[in-house]
């Protein structure tokens, strides 16, 4: 028996195109007005992952410049903002209020049937799989709190906590009838919440301190809780098709790490790594919208051409199910454990 494929997703679905190129230009002003007439405050850092202190620069992006790591491979933004700065950034990005005027409504009922449904599946195969007990969930960086929201509706765990320190979007979870933490994670230093499971989805490559958040993810969850991640891969085929112009590489994503390396991160800061999966949709379409756009050339790779051009109704979703199956995609999950000696 063949394992059951995610449902075909394209990205119009989660973003309609006129919305698109309307929150890419708040997004480019954003960048200007709040990170790069800052830049006096951007600070050099090693390696998120490992802590190398040797990064080859491979390529700048708005102005701003991406190393990746000799030792792990992860690509980072260094120098990059400070923490001081990308809350400020967080706080008052108008992107972000388009987002929630404009694209959130436009695509709530797309993401929660395409997405965030599956996800809660994922999720609730995770704690069958590990014998996890279905107690407190949370989720960090719970945005708009959609996910939380499938959570709430299953009424399967007994408790669910959204953590979520952007103003506007934690309001957004408070009006789905959410138990909401307005704060960073990092700030909970004194707050006792045994977790059973924690989900934090597209939230590690904002992060200016990856070690010290799982870190604090790890103090919150009890022993023998899961804690699942989802985020870029730095490896994956579009980025590695595309580099700068991947829509992964962007001034938000200041940490690209990739299957290994986030594992080594999460080992060294007490985890015991369960399973790396790279389930993405839409590194195909991608990279084929820079083929048909002219940012890359295919001809002289008959393949790919063929592949995601010439036959894509027929061959395009097969070679995106290809790229989820052999981590070669570049959106990825990780799951790991809080052991239960510690």
């Amino acid at each position: 028996m063949t394992p059951e494929q995610p449902p075909k997703l394209t990205e119009s679905e989660l973003c309609p195109p006129a919305l698109l190129a309307e929150q890419q230009r708040a997004f480019e002003k954003d960048i200007e007005r709040l990170l790069l007439t800052r830049r006096d405050e951007f600070v050099s850092v090693p390696c998120p992952a490992c802590a190398g202190t040797h990064g080859t620069f491979i390529f700048r992006k708005y102005e701003l410049e991406f190393r990746r790591c000799d030792n792990c491979g992860t690509l980072f933004m260094s120098p990059r903002p400070s923490q001081t700065v990308l809350a400020d950034y967080y706080k008052n990005a108008e992107s972000y209020a388009f987002w929630a005027e404009k694209i959130f409504p436009a695509s709530e009922a797309s993401r929660r049937k395409k997405i965030h449904e599956p996800w809660y599946a994922k999720i609730r195969e995770y704690c069958a799989r590990y014998q996890v007990p279905l107690g407190t969930l949370v989720e960090v960086g719970a945005g708009f709190g959609t996910f939380c929201g499938v959570a709430k509706d299953a009424n399967e765990f007994s408790r669910l906590l959204a953590v979520e320190p952007t103003p506007g979007l934690a309001e957004y979870c408070r009006s789905r009838g959410l138990d909401v933490i307005e704060e960073p994670i990092e700030a909970l230093s004194n707050i006792a919440i045994d977790a059973n499971v924690i989900v934090s989805f597209e939230v590690i490559e904002h992060i200016f301190d990856p070690k010290a958040f799982v870190t604090t993810l790890r103090r919150i969850l009890k022993p023998g809780g899961l804690l699942v991640l989802s985020c870029p891969n730095g490896e994956g085929f579009d980025i590695a098709m595309l580099g700068a112009a991947s829509l992964a590489v962007d001034a938000e994503h200041i940490n690209l790490f990739n299957p290994n390396s986030l594992a080594h991160l999460l080992k060294e800061s007490g985890f015991e790594v369960l399973e790396s999966t790279t389930p993405g949709r839409l590194d195909a379409e991608f990279v084929r919208d820079a083929a048909l756009n002219g940012t890359i050339d295919l001809t002289n790779d008959p393949f790919l051409q063929r592949v995601l051009v010439d036959d894509w109704e027929t061959l395009g979703w097969p070679f995106q199910i290809f790229l989820s199956e052999n981590t070669l995609s570049s959106h990825m999950w990780t799951v790991a454990r809080r052991p239960m000696d510690a």
